[in-house]
């Protein structure tokens, strides 16, 4: 099926939307497979003619038509096309994952897209407040955050505090810790927050959990395995996404730089509580033009100084 604009645009939200379209693989394609120069950290995003002219497929993950989107080099600028795919205002966006409708932790979108990717868009459902009494230090959670200012519970440990709080799930957004609004928090400050509560006390989460389908109603996932094997993608190429400068076309990662970056994102979860494929990824490549531990260290502390304040320990 050919891609890319397939009727003259109008100002109705249905340019984004196709009827009944089936969903499997190879449906989102490329206008290019070429692998182009990393851009370094910082720049600004080049003009829109001059982006990569890539197009995504699209559904929400509670059942939708599916749409078409392009002309993104972030992950806010993402949501914000799939928002108006769907007519939907971004916030309402809590997280993607890739080929699948489920919240299945192993298939989330993070910083990296395959180019035949189908990407799921998870919103807002229902809204709850649980009281919590913290009988431990450690709490069995493992926070991330979707890159656009909303941190979520990516993985409860079994036999945990929260895990005996069986209305607490993966997926669910932490919107509010005793009170106080989080959104716009990365998600390793939410970890900090949540390690520094005193233990033997009562605190109070609200939390909004993704929209589920008929079908999706299921018992409740432990989340993804730290020892799964996993691919970042599983296109013929991927889409980079940074948080600073554009995005670019890259290679499928090589075997040792999934592994490489899966480590780093296990190291990430075992001393600060949180997973992030993006900073994951980042640490990899940059760790290549380092000579030594303490010129890798430097750069880690200038660009990712908040996170050193973070307290190394699992929630």
């Amino acid at each position: 099926m050919p891609l890319g604009p397939w009727r003259k645009k109008n100002k109705s939200t249905k340019e984004h939307l196709v009827e009944n379209e089936e969903v499997g693989g190879g449906h989102a394609g490329a206008g290019s497979h070429a692998k182009t120069a990393v851009n370094g950290a910082g720049l600004p995003p080049p003009p829109a003619n001059l982006r990569p002219k890539l197009v995504f497929h699209t559904q929400l993950a509670h059942g939708s038509p599916t749409g078409r989107i392009e002309g993104f080099t972030n992950v806010k600028e993402l949501y914000g096309k799939i928002a108006e795919a769907f007519n939907l205002n971004p916030p309402e966006l809590l997280f993607c994952t890739l080929n699948t409708h489920k919240i299945d932790m192993d298939k989330l979108l993070g910083g990296q897209i395959g180019l035949e990717d189908f990407i799921f868009a998870h919103i807002k459902g229902i809204k709850k407040e649980v009281e919590i009494y913290k009988s431990e230090d450690a709490l069995g959670l493992t926070i991330t955050d979707n890159g656009a200012g909303y941190a979520f519970i990516k993985r409860i440990k079994e036999g945990s505090v929260v895990d005996g709080v069986k209305v607490i799930s993966v997926g669910d957004h932490v919107e509010c810790i005793n009170g106080r609004n989080i959104v716009g928090t990365r998600h390793y400050e939410v970890a900090r927050m949540l390690k520094e509560l005193p233990k033997d006390k009562v605190f109070t989460l609200k939390l909004v959990e993704p929209m589920k389908a008929f079908e999706m109603l299921e018992p409740r996932s432990k989340g993804a395995k730290p020892a799964s094997d996993n691919k970042i993608s599983n296109g013929r190429g991927t889409l980079r996404l940074r948080s600073k400068g554009p995005a670019t076309v890259e290679e499928e990662p090589t075997e040792f730089e999934e592994k490489a970056v899966k480590k780093v994102d296990d190291l990430l979860e075992s001393y600060m509580g949180i997973r992030d494929t993006e900073l994951a990824a980042t640490m990899v490549e940059v760790g290549r033009d380092k000579k030594n531990p303490d010129e890798f260290a430097m750069f880690v502390f200038d660009v990712w100084g908040a996170i050193g304040d973070a307290k190394q320990g699992r929630l």
